[in-house]
């Protein structure tokens, strides 16, 4: 094998070779990170906070989100979150915004301009222009007596001990913070509207929330009519066989004249009956053998509810009858359906 290209060789430096974290480094800036947004914690003006919610719960507009560099990828982030709320928000970008974009500005709408020094040259030159559109505008600093701050309708001050960063210069505290506050009222938001999980779940209909939550509720995935075993309580075990093992289920459901579900017997009671009674077997009815108080659930109840219950103490099953309120048999949802449904 030849030599590596000069481009490639590998550092033959005996420093850039031991470089190397060990755990009580790590824990220590974990920790120290840690101080510094108890310090944002205890420092933080709820009065102004409470201010800046209410803005955003009032809009009757777009809430539009600037900012430069890793503030603008906050920014962006947290008017992705209350997209997903369902509340209409979005990101301008303050170079774009002078070259058209601002034309998406009303004075129905509200800017947030967040800038860890309140000094950023770009949002500082996107201010008049969007003040002449109308709209109110709230900046989110760090630094107190900035220059964004004294321009705009409103200022929240995030306290910020300081960066994380031994050079007290790269901004991974003070974007921390700004997320930890956007998301925070995000949910505030969130709260005040009484969003609903089925409403979240009509913004997610992909991935895994989507799944859980949109993808259904137990009557989207339960099996129905002719795929339900179904069985009388007078009928013999041995003669209910067939039935118990051909619907893929592992039950039989065990019901009356007008549908109304019984019990059930499973292939593992099958098993217990076969073990304990012999060749009784042969004579004993599904009815005596069932169990009369099975879990079950609606049918308008979420399939991730129906998991949680197939999943809970004492025991987990395999299966839940679906009955309506009148504990009338409409389906039955497997384990296995839920999983092969993505859950």
């Amino acid at each position: 094998m030849g030599s590596l290209p000069p481009s490639l060789d590998l550092p033959s430096d005996p420093k850039h070779r031991q470089q190397q974290i060990d755990e009580s480094t790590l824990l220590n800036l974990f920790k120290a990170q840690q101080n510094h947004l108890n310090y944002f914690f205890r420092h933080l003006d709820l009065s102004q906070a409470l201010s800046f919610a209410h803005t955003l719960l009032n809009s009757s507009g777009t809430i539009f989100f600037s900012g430069v560099g890793k503030s603008g990828f906050v920014a962006n982030k947290i008017s992705q979150t209350l997209v997903s709320l369902g509340i209409r928000a979005s990101f301008l970008h303050p170079v774009d915004a002078l070259h058209g974009d601002i034309g998406a500005l009303s004075s129905l709408d509200v800017l947030v301009l967040f800038s860890k020094s309140g000094n950023t040259d770009e949002l500082l030159r996107l201010v008049p222009c969007a003040r002449a559109k109308g709209a109110r505008l709230v900046s989110v600093t760090s630094v107190e007596g900035n220059a964004l701050a004294s321009v705009c309708d409103m200022n929240v001050h995030l306290p910020l001990e300081r960066e994380l960063c031994p050079f007290d210069l790269a901004p991974v505290t003070s974007t921390a913070i700004q997320m930890v506050f956007g998301d925070t009222v995000a949910i505030a938001l969130m709260g005040a509207r009484n969003l609903t999980k089925e409403e979240y779940a009509t913004n997610h209909p992909a991935g895994r929330i989507g799944k859980s939550l949109i993808f259904k509720v137990v009557k989207d995935v339960m099996k129905k009519q002719n795929e339900l075993p179904v069985c009388r309580e007078g009928d013999l075990i041995m003669d209910q066989l067939v039935e118990l093992t051909s619907k893929g289920c592992g039950c039989l459901l065990v019901i009356d004249p007008d549908y109304r579900l019984i019990g059930t017997f499973t292939d593992g009671d099958l098993r217990r009956t076969l073990k304990a009674s012999g060749e009784a077997i042969f004579k004993l009815t599904v009815g005596e053998m069932c169990n009369r108080t099975p879990r079950t659930i609606g049918p308008d109840a979420m399939a991730v509810e129906a998991m949680k219950k197939m999943e809970s103490p004492p025991s987990p099953v395999q299966f839940l009858p679906v009955i309506n309120d009148q504990n009338v048999l409409i389906g039955i949802i497997t384990l296995h359906g839920l999983v092969s449904a993505g859950l």
